[in-house]
């Protein structure tokens, strides 16, 4: 291969790497791949040898020289040490305005401190989530780089070119991409989210909220399984209905398909025989503890990284039941069809109030990084190509196109609609379940949130005054201004209290 040669280079062939790489030599880009091992970059070219616009690289000098200039170059490496290593061997063979991007999981606060790193040497860096998993990184994934404008104008064409893509008419995917024919028209899931770790945080976010969804249907076949008494094949017909109105999404559609599988081994239902311990990243803990160090509600994401943190110890959970009994009841058959209905609306209003959290919480953290999010449009490129890609979400770009600024999706009005709508539903569904015994995290912590966030006073105003009982921490009264604080001597409460 001549020196040069190609438009953009790839580090990193796993499976994500290999699937991105497809994808933009599909799109009509030339691309160089190399990896630590040759052994696998030779194996990955053997595959595809009839794939035009793709070649590798056996060292990471000739890597560099293959590429033109200013280069681009694409990491798809573990989060972390491994990116800082590729990193590092980079540098010294890259020159002024080259641009490494980093496509992992990564932290938004590394992303920001590496950006730093690298501007001292004269070079750029971005910083994209890549959301779709295998599939999406193939054929069309949802792209959020977050970068300075030059390197986003540097590798937009690319980045426009191989995301995922949405009709304008409708907001829906624009499926049937194959190796070599991929999808070109249509509105691209890609666009500039903002500086340096903006992408990645839109990123941890979009997990975020995704662990919230993944929680919430579960719970749903939770409740339809063990109070409904049906069985995952009818589950999963009820989870394909559902997909065909206001729960149309890509985790609903997959929901039906897993329900309706059957264990070749045993001829059980697939899911019956799938151990009940779930595994994690880390993305979700991310936004949790993010929430909490800027002060802001997400407990619906919180309680489904909890979720998963109390299915993973089984052991302990099996033991339990013989100290810790309890016995819920199944309904009559011919109450299902009401209960099935109040499930879906449960489930519904619990995806609004949980992308409320995402959303507030991306706000905050723009005033705290000072970045300049466009909401709508973050919306936007989760309708193609991500984990939670959705119909629901063009309602969220219609309501930031209304008011860029609305402070919280519950007070869009077709959101607020919804819930006056379904709300009832979703307070019968949390009664039930709680009175059954079934764990509803997610449902009930939403409902919450929602409870709390339409409520003029709650009861904090005893807790500050516990506070300053104990620990002198002071309150605010509501006949002075805000900002305004007190302190009463709790050893003599008949003085004069006195201002803080």
């Amino acid at each position: 291969m001549s020196n040069n040669s190609s438009e953009i280079g790839l580090i990193g062939l796993a499976v994500m790497g290999q699937n991105l790489a497809l994808n933009i030599a599909d799109h009509g880009f030339k691309i160089s791949v190399f990896n630590r091992t040759f052994e696998k970059t030779s194996k990955f070219l053997e595959a595809n040898s009839d794939v035009k616009n793709l070649s590798g690289c056996e060292d990471i000098k000739g890597f560099v020289a293959s590429l033109q200039k200013p280069r681009k170059i694409i990491i798809m490496v573990q989060a972390g040490k491994a990116t800082d290593a590729v990193i590092d061997s980079l540098i010294p063979l890259l020159d002024n305005g080259d641009i490494i991007i980093d496509g992992g999981n990564a932290k938004w606060t590394d992303t920001i401190e590496r950006e730093k790193k690298l501007n001292q040497e004269n070079l750029l860096f971005v910083g994209s989530g890549v959301s779709g998993g295998e599939e999406g990184a193939r054929f069309g994934p949802s792209l959020m780089p977050g970068c300075s404008v030059d390197a986003w104008n540097a590798i937009k064409d690319i980045w426009l070119s191989i995301s995922a893509k949405v009709d304008p008419e409708n907001g829906k995917p624009i499926e049937g991409a194959t190796p070599g024919n991929p999808v070109t028209g249509g509105v691209p899931c890609a666009s500039y989210i903002g500086s340096d770790g903006a992408g990645h945080y839109v990123k941890m976010v979009h997990n975020g909220i995704e662990y919230g969804d993944m929680q919430m249907i579960c719970e749903a076949y939770h409740i339809l399984s063990a109070i409904g008494g049906i069985e995952p094949q009818e589950i999963g017909e009820i989870f394909e209905n559902w997909n065909h109105g206001i729960l149309d999404s890509f985790l609903v559609e997959i929901t039906a398909d897993i329900l309706k599988q059957e264990d070749s081994k045993t001829g059980k239902p697939f899911v019956d025989i799938v151990l009940d311990a779930a595994g994690q990243k880390g993305t979700g803990k991310w936004t949790s503890v993010n929430a909490l160090d800027m002060g802001v509600p997400a407990p619906t994401v919180a309680e489904a990284v909890f979720a998963r943190c109390l299915s993973a110890v089984k052991e302990e959970r099996v033991n339990a039941t013989k100290f810790l009994p309890f016995s819920g009841s199944v309904i009559p058959a011919e109450d299902r069809s009401e209960l099935i209905e109040a499930v879906r609306d449960a489930l519904y209003c619990s995806k609004i109030c949980s992308y409320a959290q995402g959303f507030q919480l991306m706000r905050e953290a723009q005033k705290e990084y000072n970045w300049d999010l466009n909401f709508g449009e973050i919306a936007q490129i989760w309708r193609g190509g991500c984990i939670i890609r959705a119909a629901f979400l063009q309602k969220i770009t219609e309501a930031y196109e209304k008011e860029s600024n609305l402070p919280n999706l519950l007070l869009d009005k077709y959101f607020s609609d919804c819930i006056e709508m379904y709300q009832s539903n979703w307070r019968k569904v949390v009664c039930l379940a709680t009175n059954n015994g079934i764990p509803i995290p997610t449902f009930s912590s939403a409902l919450s949130y929602y409870d709390g966030y339409r409520s003029a006073r709650l009861p904090q105003n005893l807790l500050q005054a516990q506070r300053d009982y104990f620990g002198a921490h002071t309150y605010e009264r509501v006949d002075s201004p805000r900002g305004k604080f007190f302190h009463l001597d709790w050893l003599h409460p008949d003085r004069p209290e006195v201002e803080a």
